[in-house]
């Protein structure tokens, strides 16, 4: 049995962080789902970024919507919700065999309106919408203009993947708004079953220390922080709010590891996932991370809750924790920004060229 096989029998969900046209076309998504346990799928500006400059699998649908008066963000979104909505069709059996709480797939929000709660809320309801796939879940991030979002988007009933979270606090405040959301319409006496999962970032900590710590606690930061929000995960599920909705048919805000790739070439390529084995969770990773832990990762005992003596150990180093947080937080906001920025100069440069070609 290989090693995916066994985390999805340990009760820890996996999920692809990659989508592509290609991925799609030749079947290889499909063989993930089948061979190796993927149960879901995440994309990001980067992602499709990444997809459309460096394939031609794209083009004939740029022309096509050019034709039809489409250009920059209205066209990545038409063609980003034609691989969404296939790649959520090839995961339905799986939501429907987990009784929806696995096989979803995830479309981000423009990063330009991510300070613009009014704007996020009405693109959230606007793809969701479009999309017309209930297993489809709207990335929106974790900030501060971002958190009434969320709770207006839960109460909505649009399933959230709150992204960009680097701490237990930034999760908790996250979680937080998850579950006024579901409290609300409780009270409006609506169905409290709205899905949502919160995304901690947990590589980009390691980077952000490299040569700032002591060598024994190289790779070390990003796996503490993420035990120290397992315990916190752990406490809300097991708290009376919580347990209060449940009761009225509610279902838990899972948490979710992104950013789970090994960036330090020093390091185990499957470091982050062998290191964050948890039920009731789930592991997003990149395709190429996929691949080596199916080959060779090994998966041994569960995450614990033992961080805080690592954690003293970086404070002693003179690593705040807190200020890299929001740090991380804001420097990851930006990163989306930019990452959207050149998604459409992308898509500018490919119609430019398409165009003259016609």
């Amino acid at each position: 049995m290989s090693a995916t096989n066994q985390l999805h029998n340990a009760g820890q969900s996996l999920w692809l962080d990659n989508i592509t046209r290609d991925l799609l076309d030749s079947g290889t998504l499909k063989r993930y789902i089948d061979e190796l346990s993927v149960t879901g799928l995440t994309s990001n500006p980067t992602i499709f970024d990444h997809a459309i400059k460096n394939s031609s699998a794209y083009d004939a649908a740029i022309r096509e919507k050019m034709l039809r008066g489409l250009s920059g963000e209205d066209l990545f979104f038409d063609i980003a919700l034609e691989d969404i909505t296939r790649a959520a069709d090839l995961f339905l059996p799986v939501f429907q065999r987990t009784n929806g709480v696995d096989g979803w797939v995830s479309l981000e929000v423009s990063p330009m309106i991510a300070h613009d709660t009014a704007s996020t809320i009405a693109a959230a309801k606007q793809l969701h919408g479009r999309a017309a796939r209930q297993n489809l879940f709207i990335k929106i991030p974790g900030t501060k203009e971002g958190l009434p979002a969320i709770e207006e988007a839960i109460f909505a009933g649009i399933p959230i993947n709150v992204t960009l979270l680097f701490s237990s606090e930034q999760y908790v405040a996250a979680a937080e708004a998850y579950i006024r959301g579901i409290e609300r319409r409780i009270a409006s006496g609506l169905n409290p079953k709205v899905a949502s999962v919160a995304s901690v970032f947990i590589s980009r900590w390691d980077s952000s220390v490299a040569g700032k710590a002591p060598a024994p606690l190289q790779n070390n930061l990003g796996i503490a922080i993420a035990k120290r929000t397992y315990r916190a995960y752990v406490q809300l599920l097991n708290s009376d709010r919580w347990r209060r909705t449940y009761n009225f048919g509610a279902r838990a805000q899972r948490l979710l590891w992104a950013s789970t790739g090994t960036k330090d070439p020093k390091a185990s390529d499957t470091l982050y996932v062998e290191a964050l084995a948890a039920s009731f969770t789930v592991n997003t990773v990149p395709e190429a991370t996929l691949k080596e832990f199916g080959d060779h990762g090994k998966v041994g005992a569960m995450l614990d809750t033992d961080s805080e003596e690592i954690l003293a150990q970086f404070a002693k180093a003179g690593i705040d924790v807190d200020a890299l947080a929001t740090q991380l937080q804001d420097d990851g906001a930006k990163s989306f920004v930019k990452s959207w920025e050149d998604l459409m100069s992308v898509i500018s440069a490919k119609s430019a060229v398409l165009k003259k070609a016609s």
